[in-house]
């Protein structure tokens, strides 16, 4: 069987340091990749077929934000952490069952959103010049560096598991390095930006239903694994002392 060899990077408490990258099976690496474009095209579907036209810049805005996390995403796990695809395309031990549920829900808003979005643009439920365009590219601009923390937390962190579940095969620590210097839950930080602001750039106030839906899954979901990482993960109780804010600064 075909292997790559990847740099990788091995995470600790206090940041993430060059090691010799694992073979990776060019199987492994084919799956990931169709499985990401596969859900990037049907992101892309969603969102033009529902608006019945591709003369959409901002849509395409948005999509570039969405096809440039999935670019990032897979260099981070490719490059940095290539022992994260398995854990990612396989069976996942130790995951939460009320992490199912909402990785379920985040990903039915996302879907619907882009879906309403379109059928607002279609069909005009949103008066013309409800978003001016000043406003709509700085949603986007936002929704990007939204995502951008999100890559950033995923390359500070080897334990960056996409359900929530502790990896003792694995050796996981508490990584406070990179952006956990700030927030214990900076990927859902990024992710609740991108949340926000897509609805904006898009220009469509009805978006805004779906979003909120994703954002209060990411919010029940930042509460209910920090809870977990209190009970179950040596050292946390201590980083959490030393970094007070979740997910929201100066909030909670």
């Amino acid at each position: 069987m075909a292997t790559f060899r990847f740099g990788m990077r091995s995470a600790s408490g206090h940041g993430v340091e060059p090691v010799e990258g694992p073979r990776v099976p060019s199987s492994l690496v084919a799956r990931y990749i169709a499985r990401e474009l596969l859900g990037l095209a049907v992101s892309g579907v969603a969102l033009f077929w529902s608006a019945g036209t591709a003369a959409w810049p901002m849509g395409w805005a948005v999509f570039g934000v969405l096809a440039g996390w999935v670019l990032a995403t897979g260099v981070v796990l490719l490059a940095v952490h290539p022992e994260l695809l398995a854990s990612r395309l396989g069976p996942r031990p130790g995951g939460k069952r009320w992490d199912v549920v909402l990785l379920s829900v985040l990903g039915l808003a996302n879907l619907v959103r882009l879906v309403v979005a379109g059928l607002d643009r279609r069909r005009g439920w949103t008066p013309d010049g409800a978003f001016p365009l000043g406003v709509m590219v700085a949603a986007a601009v936002m929704a990007a560096l939204g995502y951008a923390l999100f890559v950033w937390a995923m390359a500070a962190n080897a334990f960056f598991s996409q359900q929530v579940r502790l990896q003792p095969e694995r050796g996981q620590v508490v990584v406070t390095g990179g952006p956990y210097r700030f927030l214990r839950h900076p990927g859902y930080a990024g992710a609740l930006v991108f949340e926000a602001f897509s609805p904006l750039a898009l220009g469509s106030w009805w978006a805004v239903v779906p979003s909120a839906v994703g954002l209060l899954a990411l919010v029940a979901r930042t509460a209910l694994e920090d809870r977990a990482l209190r009970a179950e993960l040596p050292g946390y109780l201590g980083y959490a002392a030393r970094t007070r804010w979740r997910l929201l600064p100066g909030l909670w």
